[in-house]
């Protein structure tokens, strides 16, 4: 590989690396991904939760073994107890194999022209190109000459530029009697899982996936949603950081001709750290806006600026209002105690859920969270824990 050339090099086989080598790609010009581990989709971080309408704009069709089950219901438990289920069959919400949509997009971008080398990393960026050594590069590190470097590798790419941002979670696939078909479940506990929540997710036919997220919690101990006395035959487990402080402040390095996407970039919902559709989008406006830059247009003539700005200013269009409203209302839960918790779960109406059900969408929820804190008496029970920002989130207040 010593003196191979590409146009670009994406740093990681993610689904926002995947997407954005299959979008330059299918500019035709030269592409490589390098992923570290030992095959594209391993080892699955995510929960798997995705909306179909967000697939088909990621040019995605669920087939085979990647569509796992459709999530019916989503039910939200206080930590006395207390419940809101919401109706979620007009959401179109999937769970799907992590795993097997990131081997799709990576055909999908082979097809297009990428090449893809596994076990393989990046060592750094240099003058000429990068640095990256393993099996594609062979026993000692190798030098692979490109034009620019994209930087999809995740959450744990963050951890340097601001810990605090960073949570450590844990998830488990699990049979499991007690999971419902098609029933999603969220447990926040102030106590439990500060900063973040439990989950439970269906997968069908009496398998699941549990798990957990929270400051300071022990993740190696934590069983997420079956920790409350459930028990459950473990599959496999995965311990990995997740990143809730939104986009970072800018998706490109001058200095070193980077771009970066996906969780890398803060691209995961604020609310959730659920990435698939805001993620996946960011390589794919990436990767047109790469390709438009190598052809000469799209703010060639500013360099990687011109280029960063553009793919910036395309993404910020499509997420950054919703973001910025999920960040505020991740400020107003962080700061709710559990008796906050439980007293907005217990005054939430059925008209409100009825509403959430009816016309919310499940990748731009932050309408759903306002009638859920919109719940007669919410305010007055939080007091002023939810202050200005409140107010700036909920019309009225």
């Amino acid at each position: 590989m010593r003196g191979a050339s590409y146009d670009v090099v994406v740093a990681g086989g993610s689904i926002s690396g995947l997407l954005c080598a299959r979008e330059v790609a299918a500019g035709g010009h030269s592409v490589l991904v390098v992923e570290e581990d030992y095959e594209i989709g391993t080892p699955e971080h995510c929960g798997g939760l995705v909306s179909s309408r967000g697939l088909e704009e990621l040019g995605v069709v669920p087939f085979g073994g990647m569509l796992m089950h459709r999530v019916e219901r989503a039910r939200i438990t206080s930590p006395d107890g207390a419940h809101a289920e919401i109706d979620a069959k007009r959401q179109n919400v999937l769970c799907i194999s992590r795993r097997e949509l990131d081997k799709q997009a990576a055909h999908q971008a082979q097809r297009a022209g990428a090449d893809i080398m596994t076990r393989t990393s990046l060592q750094e960026r240099t003058r000429e190109g990068v640095r990256i050594s393993g099996a594609g590069g062979g026993a000692d590190a190798s030098i692979i000459n490109c034009r620019i470097m994209v930087d999809a590798r995740g959450a744990a790419a963050l951890a340097q530029r601001d810990r605090d941002g960073i949570i450590p979670s844990a998830q488990y696939e699990v049979y499991a009697d007690w999971i419902e078909d098609g029933r999603v479940e969220v447990l926040p506990d102030r106590l439990k899982y500060p900063g973040f929540f439990a989950w439970v997710i269906p997968s069908g036919r009496g398998r699941g996936r549990i798990g957990a997220a929270g400051r300071g919690i022990n993740a190696l101990a934590d069983r997420g949603g079956g920790g409350d006395g459930r028990g459950c035959g473990i599959i496999r487990k995965i311990f990995a950081p997740i990143w809730i402080k939104g986009p970072i402040k800018r998706f490109h390095d001058a200095g070193s001709g980077i771009i970066t996407v996906g969780d890398a970039a803060g691209q995961a919902k604020p609310t959730t750290a659920g990435g698939i559709f805001s993620s996946g989008m960011g390589g794919i406006l990436a990767g047109r806006a790469i390709s438009r830059h190598l052809d000469g247009g799209d703010g060639s003539t500013r360099g990687i600026d011109g280029l960063g700005d553009s793919y910036r200013a395309a993404w910020y269009k499509r997420f950054g209002g919703e973001f910025e409203r999920q960040s505020i209302a991740r400020r107003i839960l962080e700061r709710a105690d559990n008796g906050a918790i439980n007293d907005v779960i217990r005054r939430v109406s059925p008209e409100a859920l009825r509403e959430i059900s009816a016309e919310d969408d499940f990748d731009f929820h932050v309408s759903g969270i306002i009638k859920l804190l919109g719940a007669v008496g919410t305010a007055r029970a939080a007091g002023s824990m939810l202050g200005a920002e409140l107010r700036r989130l909920i019309p009225g207040q």
